[in-house]
């Protein structure tokens, strides 16, 4: 049984619509395969249609129970997505993990051992990770043969791709263990000149840990999110489902125990190397200085006072100036861009962005009261977080929101 933990830090990487999908494909393949989800948000059943509601019982009962020697057998809380395709679903019981398990022995093992006990039953388990660093992460990484980090192609991913290497790297130094850890880059826009330069950068750097399958941004994967389905049931023809099957495929090839696998102590210093790549990388790609959070802009040199146009230029994202607050972003092969959000009722047509100058940089400045506000962009029609705000939080959808507070 091969176990894969998709896993960033970072929301907003696409990691649940990998999960689901990867999973669907895998069973796609005649491959039995169980989804667990180890998200207090519980996102897997949302995109699966599984009514929350009807969930009695959630892999959180399943590890709490065997911890305490009254073990309920992972049987009793799977849903058939499928033939071939079940889910361990979630529940916000998970949150409460790390507090439950104090004290508790090998409480790093609760997963790996639940799982051995079904490892004659699938061919492969797919399980996804909380966007943070806890109990619940490292009970993954534990029971992993696997592990698959997705990028998202922007700037702010990198730091979250470094974050979670380090993680690994903790994880190598407790338990010596085989895993192979790869990066897989998603949410690909290749209209977009810094997604463009960041893939090729991320190829560059991790060559040989990183799939050649990219998953495309696409919005037929949303829409299947949205209704309960993954994109191989939603839309068999999509980009979105030939870039799951590929990748599905490129998995199913590699022998991990035997060709890609490395002992724990030649993974930590091939950990290392990567990391440092990440922090090169970082430092590589030229980007013009950006806003994560909304903050007062700062008030004109006595020296030379700057125009509007140059203040924009100095930013991409949001930031508040004066009496309004600034939306500037860049999307260079765009024909329409807008925003919806709390403020307009989540309306685009009521807030498009101007285009300025010919290098697509779009703009749009609005009146807006103290507060804390949830936005995304609309762009040519597809929905997406704001790629230059590091400042997300997840919404009903599974997918994320991103958020700017004005004060």
């Amino acid at each position: 049984m091969r176990t894969i933990a998709i896993i960033n830090q970072k929301g907003g990487c696409g990691k649940t619509t990998v999960a689901i999908n990867l999973a669907s494909s895998l069973a796609a393949h005649a491959k039995k395969t169980l989804l667990v989800d180890m998200d207090p948000q519980s996102h897997c059943a949302v995109g699966l249609a599984v009514p929350e509601e009807q969930i009695e019982q959630s892999v959180y009962d399943v590890l709490i129970s065997n911890a305490r020697g009254e073990p309920i057998r992972l049987a009793e809380v799977l849903w058939q997505i499928s033939d071939g395709f079940e889910l361990a679903p979630a529940s916000i019981d998970l949150a409460a993990f790390d507090q439950q398990m104090t004290g508790v022995l090998d409480r790093e093992g609760c997963l790996a051992a639940v799982l051995e006990k079904v490892e004659r039953d699938y061919d492969y388990v797919i399980i996804d990770c909380p966007p943070s660093v806890s109990l619940l992460t490292f009970n993954a990484i534990r029971a992993a043969t696997d592990v698959v980090v997705p990028v998202e192609t922007g700037y702010f991913s990198l730091h979250g791709l470094s974050k979670q290497l380090d993680t690994l790297s903790v994880l190598c130094r407790q338990c010596s263990r085989q895993i192979n850890v790869m990066v897989l880059a998603s949410m690909y826009d290749i209209r977009t000149k810094m997604g463009r330069e960041i893939l090729g950068e991320l190829r560059k750097q991790f060559s040989g840990k990183m799939f050649k399958t990219i998953v495309n941004f696409n919005t037929k994967l949303k829409e299947a999110a949205s209704l309960g389905q993954p994109i191989s049931e939603y839309d068999p023809a999509s980009k979105g489902h030939k870039d799951f099957q590929s990748l599905a495929e490129e998995l199913i090839g590699t022998d991990t125990h035997a060709r890609r696998a490395e002992m724990v102590g030649t993974l930590q210093s091939k950990l290392d190397a990567i990391s440092a790549s990440a922090e090169e990388l970082l430092s590589s790609i030229k980007t013009p200085q950006r806003a994560a959070k909304v903050e007062a802009a700062p008030a004109p040199s006595p020296e030379k006072a700057k125009t509007i146009d140059e203040k924009i230029a100095d930013f991409y994202g949001v930031r508040q100036m004066e009496d309004a607050v600034m939306f500037v972003t860049l999307y260079p092969r765009a024909g329409n861009v807008q925003v919806a959000g709390d403020f307009n009722n989540w309306q685009p047509e009521q807030t498009p962005l101007k285009k300025v100058g010919s290098n697509g940089l779009w703009q749009v400045k609005l009146p807006m009261n103290k507060g804390k506000y949830r936005y995304r962009l609309v762009v040519d029609g597809q929905w997406q977080q704001d790629p230059y705000n590091e400042s997300t939080e997840a919404n009903p959808y599974g997918e994320m929101n991103s958020v700017l507070e004005v004060r």
